[in-house]
């Protein structure tokens, strides 16, 4: 897949992730070159799926309702659930006080394991240590890459968002844009945040931020076809998710106006849409691969004592860059709902 061409000192290479995912995937099957003495010696699991003591696992996000992206991150999570023998109960809320609740409802029934984003540290700090007191493993993923280790989580799973706006950024310099808007569709989050201003540090041309209503799709369309009504140097429009962009296409298109579209995040719709020429290219972080792994690492450390990342350095499942060079790769998968 390609990567911008980023400064040494910038460059991602994400060879943890790759590390990782490798080694789970080989944790959680037996070698097909080994036969019956590797599976005797692998002692409780066998032909790709654990038979270990059944455990229960809890994610828990901040994500909105309906938004694809969450979507694929919770069909990883099931995937890794299904193969290592995890009940997972899955909840989120984009609202930070409610998510912690959704923590503390975790904590309350006793769950072997969390998964947690942490999009607003602060509001769930307290609820992350009353977990971790309880002796209730706690693993990050998506959101929270500054504050992980601070909050004494064991692992994380994700990019880092900085560093993806930087290149997403740097990318837009090869383009000729000269004026981008990046549109923010929850203020507050860390993450979306830290996309737009790596943005502004890298594109050479001017940066604009807009905030916007991600839950409210018509609201979402007028507020940014008032913006460029209202500047028309706007020549780029960067938007931080999948369902953004595809409603930003359609208010540059039914506005008359010329401004191109980048994106962070894919869906199936998204992939179709680079496949169109609509929308330039799209930054992916592999949200399967997110809560795959951040089940996956529960289940080792229960079993196994294992820390993805040595419990010092985080799992970087991005970025990586889609566009027309490299999407028909990608379509398959994003035809089922895992990329």
């Amino acid at each position: 897949m390609n990567r911008t061409a980023l400064p040494r000192s910038r460059r991602i290479v994400p060879v943890v992730a790759v590390a990782a995912a490798a080694a789970l995937t080989l944790a959680g099957c037996s070698s097909s070159s080994g036969g019956k003495k590797a599976e005797e010696e692998a002692g409780n699991i066998s032909a790709g799926k654990a038979n270990t003591p059944r455990m229960t696992i809890a994610m828990v996000t901040h994500a909105p309702s309906g938004d694809t992206f969450w979507d694929t991150i919770r069909k990883g999570a099931e995937a890794a659930a299904a193969k290592d023998n995890v009940k997972l109960i899955y909840s989120n809320d984009e609202n930070a006080g409610d998510q912690a609740n959704l923590v503390q409802n975790a904590i309350d029934q006793k769950v072997d394991g969390i998964a947690v984003t942490l999009a607003k540290p602060d509001a769930l700090k307290a609820v992350v240590a009353k977990a971790e007191k309880a002796g209730i493993p706690v693993v990050g993923l998506n959101a929270g890459l500054s504050v992980w280790k601070q909050q004494g989580l064991l692992s994380f799973f994700g990019q880092d968002e900085s560093v993806s706006g930087q290149a997403l950024g740097s990318k837009l310099n090869g383009t000729g844009a000269k004026h981008a808007l990046c549109v923010i569709q929850a203020q507050g989050d860390v993450n979306l945040e830290q996309r737009c201003a790596g943005v502004k540090k890298s594109f050479s041309g001017k940066t604009d931020i807009l905030y916007v209503n991600g839950t409210d799709m018509p609201s979402v369309k007028s507020t940014i076809t008032a913006k460029l009504k209202q500047d028309s140097s706007i020549d780029e429009v960067v938007t931080l998710g999948a369902p953004i962009a595809l409603t930003a296409e359609q208010a540059v298109s039914e506005g008359g106006g010329k401004a191109k579209i980048a994106t962070f995040d894919l869906n199936k719709d998204l992939v179709s849409a680079i496949q169109d020429g609509k929308i330039q290219f799209a930054v992916d972080q592999q949200p399967y691969l997110q809560g795959y792994l951040a089940v996956d690492s529960l289940w080792l450390y229960k079993t196994n004592g294992n820390f993805s990342g040595g419990g010092e350095q985080p799992v970087l499942t991005g970025p990586a860059f889609v566009d027309k060079s490299n999407v028909d790769a990608v379509a398959k998968f994003a035809a089922k709902g895992t990329r």
